[in-house]
């Protein structure tokens, strides 16, 4: 079934005025009473997607690389012919202004060192021949979007998700050019606020907040903020194979600025999130929400 998505993409919408695609409101959203519970859902099902394929699921852990996915994905599904190639990319990611030419061609070479994506059959790499993603590849970007989807069913008890797993074949290669364009194309999306972007500019940083959120206990009261299951730096590092200096040094920058700190003695008690760290993260996900309902609708019209 996935196979059949690497070469779907001449058979997808061509999607036009992408920028009017973030239909909704945010905080209308986030007031919503089952918002917190999606959110958690998510940051849960990032960890999990991680814990069960690490290389490509740290595609999406730090906020340039998932960038640059989205930016290879929008060219692979999009409605020029382009494809998705060295060249492609790099041109990808100069538009949105997501990373240097040579950060996008660094980027390509890895994904291609790994079997990310491969090389269209009987081609030679080059700038210009447009490579596929792998099966595998494949399969973690339908998970990644029904993770969204499902988050979404949450907070309206929708059936989106049963719906795309039913037939993630037809729907994917509708569903990837109005979601890859409407978040690369949102400012919010690409630049989030001072906290999250402590973390998600940095190697995996993404899931060291989600494992944080995916941490939070909400049956014990914190003034501020919530407590999370977390108590150490080495335990989140050696999850996420880090090194703790690094992991340190992004959580000290957390600290200065209020986003987190321990709840008793450093390092024997769980530590805290702020509300206000809490509220970036989940204004980030409220933002990839709306653009996935309007997208999916989209797929489905």
């Amino acid at each position: 079934m996935l196979t059949e998505l690497a070469v779907a993409k001449h058979e997808s919408k061509e999607w036009i005025d992408t920028p009017a695609l973030p239909v909704g409101n945010v905080d209308c959203l986030m007031t919503a009473a089952t918002f917190p519970s999606a959110v958690e859902f998510l940051a849960q099902s990032f960890v999990t997607g991680y814990e069960s394929a690490p290389r490509a699921s740290a595609l999406f852990a730090t906020q340039q690389r998932w960038l640059l996915s989205l930016a290879a994905l929008s060219r692979h599904y999009g409605g020029d012919g382009a494809g998705m190639s060295r060249r492609s990319i790099a041109q990808s990611a100069l538009k949105y202004l997501i990373a240097s030419r040579n950060t996008a061609y660094a980027f390509f070479d890895e994904i291609v060192k790994y079997g990310i994506v491969l090389p269209m059959s009987g081609s030679e790499l080059s700038k210009e021949v447009a490579v596929l993603p792998s099966p595998g590849s494949l399969a973690i970007l339908v998970q990644w979007c029904d993770m969204h989807l499902a988050a979404l069913d949450r907070v309206d008890a929708g059936t989106r998700s049963d719906r795309f797993r039913a037939a993630p074949e037809r729907l994917l290669p509708l569903l990837m050019p109005p979601l890859s364009e409407g978040l690369l194309a949102n400012p919010h999306v690409r630049m989030p606020g001072p906290l999250y972007r402590i973390f998600a500019w940095t190697d995996a940083g993404g899931l060291l907040m989600d494992r944080l959120v995916a941490g939070i206990d909400r049956q014990v009261p914190w003034p501020g903020g919530y407590l999370t299951d977390v108590v150490t730096i080495a335990q989140l590092a050696r999850a996420f194979s880090l090194s703790r200096a690094h992991t340190s040094r992004k959580f000290a920058e957390a600290e200065a600025i209020g986003g987190i700190g321990w709840s008793g003695r450093r390092g024997y008690s769980p530590l805290w999130i702020s509300h206000g760290f809490f509220s970036e993260y989940a204004m980030m996900q409220a933002r990839k929400l709306l653009i996935f309902r309007a997208a999916f609708a989209a797929a489905e019209a």
